[in-house]
């Protein structure tokens, strides 16, 4: 039997999406640089603000020193498990992080585990 604080199958499903996500150090690293991208990506250089619009790949990428398709990868995996969204500005793709999501993911673990 199922209690109140049990989790059903798609929530279960949905947590372990975020969890492979956090699971590799340079996604949980992206993750945290996103919080406060003025921080740690060169504002004066970017096209769009980065709080509204994101961080341009190719700024993640120069500070990761990753190719682009590693961080495209990176990125995607992070945006599948909803932490993230894109927004696409011309030829370039911008990332910020899903407040509203992560805060969600916050709440249903601190009433489940």
């Amino acid at each position: 039997m199922k209690t109140r604080d049990e989790l059903s199958p798609d929530t279960s499903a949905e947590l372990l999406e975020v969890f492979k996500a956090l699971a590799n150090p340079v996604r949980l690293q992206l993750l945290q640089w996103l919080r406060n991208p003025e921080e740690h990506f060169p504002v004066e250089e970017a096209i769009a603000d980065p709080h509204e619009v994101g961080v341009c790949v190719s700024h993640i990428q120069a500070k990761t020193g990753l190719a682009q398709s590693t961080v495209s990868a990176y990125m995607a995996s992070l945006e599948r498990a909803g932490l993230v969204r894109s927004t696409r500005v011309g030829k370039w793709t911008h990332y910020r992080r899903d407040e509203e999501r992560i805060a969600q993911v916050v709440g249903v673990l601190s009433h489940s585990l």
